[in-house]
């Protein structure tokens, strides 16, 4: 197949045409992907486990923006809610050609950053890597159906850059384990699914989100020294890498795990 010529003058990244899923799209991260979605040109598809109201305003900013939007709640540690879901999405829709799985349970604020080590990691064992298997096989298979190019259907996970070199303490054991699982599965998913569907994931590493903006000085000051940057990442650096990822501008590009951390400068002491 021959390669699409590059229009000079041309945005690579437009998504105009398409319908886009942000899962976990209230706040942080889903809300900025969800908005640079749109402001590329997508339909945009907003998900949420039970923030009605902050969904309606991420709702209302997507449609501020001349895009049509979608609400859609739904609790992705229940197995029935993944099929729920993706029905609701593609009936909206009737197509649907971009997923992006940013769901991920919060143990580190609010009443669950109190639960047990135990009842943190079953939950986001649940949410974070079951609900991305399941939700993206069965993405995957509809998106199989349709005939096209790759360079026009994908699914985009999320995994953390210290995945490999580890954190220590509860959080890093619990996270690297979870996010470790989605990496790895989204470089086999790729292959399930190519040559029709492209599978990428990003790996954000300290993206200052709910959590980040109340993290005690001693967080704060290693979030700066990890990052050649020497800064806080912000949702929307991760959101503009997602935009890039998911429009034919990387259309050649499929089972990779992207970094979006300012350049690792390495562990700091823990």
């Amino acid at each position: 197949m021959a390669a699409a010529a590059s229009v000079p003058g041309s945005d690579a990244t437009r998504l105009d045409g398409k319908t886009a899923v942000v899962t976990g799209a209230s706040s942080g991260i889903g809300r900025a992907i969800a908005r640079e979605l749109a402001l590329a040109g997508a339909d945009v598809v907003v998900h949420a486990r039970a923030s009605h109201a902050q969904l309606d305003r991420v709702v209302d900013e997507l449609r501020a923006t001349g895009r049509r939007a979608l609400a859609i709640l739904a609790d992705l540690a229940s197995a029935p809610a993944h099929a729920a879901l993706i029905e609701q999405a593609w009936t909206w829709a009737g197509d649907i050609q971009i997923w992006v799985n940013n769901a991920g349970g919060d143990v580190l604020t609010g009443s669950a950053a109190e639960w047990p080590f135990e009842q943190k990691l079953e939950y986001l064992w649940q949410v974070d890597v079951r609900g991305t298997i399941l939700l993206s096989r069965e993405v995957g298979r509809r998106m199989i159906e349709r005939a096209g190019d790759a360079r026009d259907r994908c699914i985009l996970n999320m995994g953390w850059d210290q995945v490999e070199g580890g954190m220590a303490g509860d959080s890093g054991e619990m996270f690297a384990a979870v996010k470790g699982a989605v990496m790895a599965f989204t470089r086999s998913l790729a292959r399930s699914l190519a040559p029709a569907v492209r599978v990428n994931c990003l790996a954000p590493g300290w993206i200052r989100t709910a959590w980040g903006r109340g993290a005690a000085v001693h967080w704060q000051e290693r979030a700066r020294r990890e990052s050649l940057l020497q800064r806080w990442g912000a949702p929307e650096d991760v959101a503009r890498v997602a935009r890039c990822l998911v429009s034919p501008a990387s259309g050649f590009v499929t089972g990779q795990v992207i970094p979006v951390n300012g350049g690792f400068a390495g562990s700091a002491a823990d």
